[in-house]
């Protein structure tokens, strides 16, 4: 896989809709050309502690920033076609068709990839396959974790790497 998308989403709660902000990494030959950071007033708009002790965002942060459906058109035309790949891609997946559905906006069809599940065929003896472990392990320090395009970031270089 040479072109790919790396795809990473933080949430403000429980909800998979929820999603706070997003990270994009574009591949295209194995060189990593643009990427793409917003934050994202979230669906449902509240945010639960441990959600904020993660990431750190506050509902203040995103009380001005645009709705999911309002930055989709923007992000769904870099994406286009290519490739998805996300460090636990079950759950980025999800937040995708989560708040697809919750502004009736016509799903994805892009195929998911997944470094996490990846990881663990390739690298059985790592201690854990968290996205900061993996990195580390292939030569990419991660900095800012659960920052979406810090994230990302890591993911396309893992990617990169395995794939």
């Amino acid at each position: 896989m040479k072109s790919f998308v790396a795809l990473d989403f933080e949430t403000a709660n429980q909800h998979r809709s929820s999603v706070c902000s997003v990270g994009l990494v574009f591949v295209e030959n194995h060189e990593i050309v643009d990427s793409y950071y917003e934050l994202i007033k979230p669906i449902p708009n509240f945010y639960c502690n441990w959600a904020t002790e993660i990431h750190g965002i506050k509902y203040w942060d995103t009380i001005n920033a645009l709705e999911f459906s309002n930055i989709w058109k923007d992000i769904s035309s870099k994406i286009k076609g290519l490739p998805l790949v996300a460090h636990n891609s079950n759950f980025d997946e999800g937040c995708l068709k989560a708040v697809l559905t919750a502004y009736q906006l016509p799903l994805a069809h892009n195929q998911f990839f997944c470094t996490y599940r990846k990881s663990k065929g390739l690298f059985p003896g790592l201690p854990n396959h968290q996205l900061h472990t993996v990195s580390s392990y292939l030569g990419f320090e991660l900095q800012n974790h659960h920052n979406a395009l810090a994230d990302a970031e890591a993911c396309a270089y893992i990617a990169m790497k395995m794939f």
